[in-house]
């Protein structure tokens, strides 16, 4: 007997969960982070006179933690920069910005990210579920759309 489960995703955790799943996810897109959470400002903080998009990321909450809501990692790839916020009700937020590109394409780019880092998000979480149930992953495929497929067994 076999089963299908489709996943909505829902994020509901702390920062460093959400760090960890930017950082995966970004590395695979060809994204550099510029500026880890909880470190200094950077000098160059806003790229000047640059477009912006601000995205809020659905069905997210970031759970508070000691260190407030002043948490955020920075990104970087080809002169555009993303960074990633917990905003002061808890959502994930992510502002785009770039010179020479439009809101519109700043704001797909960003959608492109968010989906990459809800999927790694989901993805790490939906296996460690498996693993403190004492379930065995037996194949995994990525599609070429990116859609992961994993076939687990219930012992």
């Amino acid at each position: 007997m076999s089963t299908i489960v489709v996943l909505a995703p829902v994020i509901v955790a702390n920062w460093p969960m959400i760090t960890a799943a930017i950082t995966a996810a970004v590395g695979t897109m060809g994204y550099a982070v510029a500026k880890h959470a909880g470190s200094e400002l950077n000098a160059r903080s806003s790229v000047g006179g640059a477009t912006k998009a601000e995205i809020e990321v659905e069905d997210s909450e970031i759970l508070p933690d000691a260190a407030g809501t002043d948490q955020e990692i920075v990104v970087e790839r080809e002169g555009v920069r993303a960074r990633f916020t917990r905003d002061a009700r808890g959502v994930l937020r992510v502002c785009m910005e770039g010179e020479g590109y439009s809101k519109e394409e700043l704001r797909r780019m960003g959608e492109e990210l968010i989906g990459r880092v809800t999927q790694q998000y989901v993805y790490h979480r939906l296996v460690t579920e498996l693993k403190q149930r004492d379930m065995k992953i037996v194949d995994e495929e990525v599609t070429e759309d990116r859609t992961i497929r994993i076939r687990v067994r219930n012992w």
